[in-house]
């Protein structure tokens, strides 16, 4: 399985722009263009929101340590997330 990263995703991008660019397209291609390209801005929007999702984890994460981690469920123990996923009791209690 390919390993994506947002690097890709500007990538892809670059290439939709390229292609609804061609000025040697003819009408009907520009219209699949088109819709190819709402499609990847729809995802690419998705992507990025997710990225800015485990950013603000990251953050609370390195703000709070592992005193964080009751209220972020859904990242214990995902292995996409192994510096989320440690022994707290190596953990000093966070600063109020």
């Amino acid at each position: 399985m390919t390993k994506n990263r947002l690097g890709d995703l500007d990538n892809h991008l670059f290439a939709q722009l390229e292609r609804l660019g061609d000025e040697t397209l003819t009408a009907d291609q520009i219209k699949d263009e088109t819709a190819r390209a709402e499609a990847i801005v729809k995802l690419a929007e998705q992507i990025t929101e997710n990225a800015r999702t485990k950013i603000a984890a990251a953050r609370l994460f390195a703000d709070h340590g592992a005193a964080i981690l009751p209220m972020l469920p859904q990242i214990r123990g995902s292995s996409s997330h192994s510096a989320i996923d440690h022994d707290p009791s190596t953990d000093e209690a966070p600063n109020a």
